[in-house]
């Protein structure tokens, strides 16, 4: 079915995927091998034990590249190598308490990195579509009457928020500055994704990983921001949108060119970090209880936090299709 709704898009086509040993970049990989791609995976090491990479036997189903994004001359022989059409760029440092700890290194990472496979698509010739994936976190979250859409301020308190935010600017500088011009044919836009959930996570200081692992061992799920509210999501939402948008590019590269906002519908409920819990608790048949920390030890991150995906609804016809409900069933299961 995925086939013909892709339109055989992706069937046979080189697709290059930067942190593909990762939770997003593990499913997106999946769905791309099922889609008929010949996959060229870019990243450092599964970044857990376990990981849904290793689960998967991806490293046995593709070509792996083990290397920094930082490294720029990996990178440029990688792309020259294989020849991509295709380009997801997923690879990132993704923890807002871990900026707290390396900030140096997330910034290194998520700005140097993305200028890094900018620069790289500079001198691609084989490249035609590349989507760069940052952050519903992008923003300068100020705003509490709304939520955010693509043309509001980047910005960012926490190291990694102004990452994302930094990163954003410099696509959209590249993308101005570099290719707009008719002699680049390379279409770029940038993803800003809710907050997502789904099996095969198992960071650190995430919400279901977290009480997943507390209710394993029969403890107590603890909390750090109950009433933080997030723009949930279930991982395969923004990958089907990616892969969409993927295809609208490369067909019509000026008309999707841009940022977009891959997130649940505004009109559903947006859940804070304790309902999330609350529910992991009711689908595990548990008579285990939330702990709530002292949020005055714990590092700053935004309260409130939503995005509008209005434009994506409008402009490329899709939309969430999962509930919060039938996402945590799902990653529950």
């Amino acid at each position: 079915m995925s086939q013909k709704i892709f339109n055989d898009i992706f069937k046979g086509k080189t697709v290059l995927v930067t942190g593909h040993t990762g939770f997003i970049g593990s499913w997106l990989t999946l769905w791309l091998k099922y889609l008929g791609a010949n996959i060229i995976g870019y990243s450092l090491n599964p970044p857990t034990d376990p990981s849904l990479f290793d689960i998967l036997n991806l490293d046995n189903e593709i070509t792996n590249v083990t290397s920094d994004i930082r490294d720029k001359k990996k990178l440029f022989e990688t792309v020259k190598k294989y020849e991509p059409e295709f380009v997801f760029h997923l690879a990132a440092q993704s923890l807002v308490r871990n900026s707290y700890e390396n900030p140096l290194d997330t910034f290194d990472v998520n700005v140097l990195g993305t200028a890094n496979m900018l620069e790289t698509l500079r001198s691609s010739s084989s490249v035609k579509t590349a989507l760069i994936m940052t952050s519903d976190k992008c923003y300068d979250n100020k705003i509490n009457d709304r939520p955010h859409v693509e043309d509001d301020p980047m910005g960012g308190t926490d190291p990694y928020s102004a990452s994302k935010g930094a990163a954003e600017l410099i696509i959209s500088s590249y993308r101005d500055s570099f290719f707009d011009a008719s002699e680049h044919k390379i279409s770029i836009s940038s993803i800003r994704a809710g907050n997502i959930l789904g099996g095969g996570d198992w960071a650190k200081d995430r919400i279901i990983p977290d009480c997943i692992n507390a209710i394993t061992k029969n403890h107590n799920i603890q909390i750090r921001n109950p009433d933080s509210v997030r723009p949930w999501q279930y991982v395969l939402e923004p990958i089907s949108g990616m892969l969409w948008l993927a295809r609208k590019m490369y067909s019509n590269q000026k008309e999707f060119n841009q940022s977009w906002n891959f997130g649940p519908s505004t009109e559903q409920k947006f859940l804070t970090v304790k309902e999330i819990a609350n529910c992991v608790l009711d689908k595990s048949n548990t008579n285990l209880k939330l702990d709530f920390s002292d949020d005055s030890s714990q590092p700053f991150e935004s309260k409130k936090l939503m995005i509008d995906s209005s434009k994506a609804y409008t402009n490329l016809g899709w939309k969430n299709i999962y509930t919060v409900d039938d996402t945590l069933s799902e990653t529950i299961a």
